[in-house]
């Protein structure tokens, strides 16, 4: 069962094609959580539990090898962001392991063939994953008011989105970050993991845990859309904390943004409603550099992390 104060959305209105009470409720439910939280959870999405349950089995396979094994699967050259098997340097301050692909087409992808049957479960699930994506985006644009099909088309290009299958290794000692609090760079992620939790959101300066739900995806929204919609939508703050028992294993898609596109509030969220834009714009791929030096060389104070907030205007 879900967390009661996770926002839960029925997703099988939007599969049966004639209840659109149903719909209506789930698009009311989702733009609620959108402006107040910037996550919900959703059941009934339409990606086969079974395919979740064996990529969550594989992926505990694959991390469980030697060493050895998994870095014959290290990254290529080329990709945006390194596709294929890496793991936190030991001075980081996230503890975990990761394993990252582009959609199955893509010529970046290094993906391992032990265990078997491993690469045709991510490609498969990535496939349902950016299905979902374009659905959720759908839905927003409903939320949001905007002309049919605006956001697909400002968002057209799916070679940017990406999967990372993680492993979260047991806290030791005062340890316990897995992954430090954050908000997502993109514009909606999507988030499976085991029995063993751990993800958190922050809502009113209090955190509160995901519980696992058979079935269940989790979705929060990212910082483009908070910039498009002007702070209408809210980026999600959110982080995971490590079980001081067991390895945590989780799967994450990011249904991104083309590195070229322009990002500002939207026309229809800013002057054409009468209030200021509350973010000068920006190349994506700026604020992905941006992101990625916070990893590679870590600001020595906390502050001095870049976050959507870089680019926002003083008033």
């Amino acid at each position: 069962m879900a967390n009661l104060d996770i926002p839960t959305v029925d997703f099988s209105p939007f599969f049966t094609g004639s209840d659109e009470d149903g719909k209506k409720n789930a698009v009311g439910i989702i733009k609620e959580a959108c402006s107040n939280y910037g996550f919900f959870q959703i059941f009934n999405h339409g990606i086969p539990r079974d395919l979740i349950n064996r990529a969550l089995k594989f992926s505990g396979t694959f991390f469980a090898l030697p060493d050895e094994e998994k870095l014959k699967y290290i990254p290529g050259l080329g990709a945006p962001i390194p596709a294929g098997y890496n793991k936190q340097p030991e001075h980081s301050a996230d503890k975990n392991e990761y394993l990252l692909m582009f959609p199955p087409q893509s010529t970046f992808n290094v993906l391992p063939s032990n265990p078997p049957e491993f690469r045709e479960v991510l490609e498969e699930l990535f496939t349902y994953f950016a299905r979902t994506g374009e659905l959720i985006e759908r839905i927003l644009n409903d939320c949001l008011g905007l002309p049919p099909n605006f956001l697909k088309e400002f968002n057209n290009d799916r070679s940017w989105d990406f999967m990372v299958a993680l492993r979260y290794f047991p806290a030791t000692g005062t340890e316990n970050n897995g992954l430090s609090e954050h908000e997502d760079g993109n514009c909606v992620t999507f988030v499976i993991q085991d029995e063993v939790g751990g993800l958190e959101v922050r809502k009113d300066g209090e955190w509160i845990p995901v519980i696992p739900a058979e079935g269940s995806v989790f979705v929060n929204i990212g910082d483009v859309i908070q910039v498009l919609t002007n702070n209408k939508f809210k980026s999600a703050t959110h982080r995971v904390v490590r079980s001081t028992e067991r390895s945590r294993h989780s799967f994450a898609f990011f249904y991104n943004l083309q590195g070229d596109k322009w990002v500002e509030p939207l026309p229809q969220f800013s002057e054409e409603i009468g209030e200021a834009p509350k973010y000068r714009g920006f190349l994506y791929k700026d604020y992905q550099a941006l992101r990625m030096r916070n990893k590679t060389h870590p600001p020595s104070k906390p502050e001095d992390v870049i976050h959507i907030t870089h680019y926002a205007i003083s008033t």
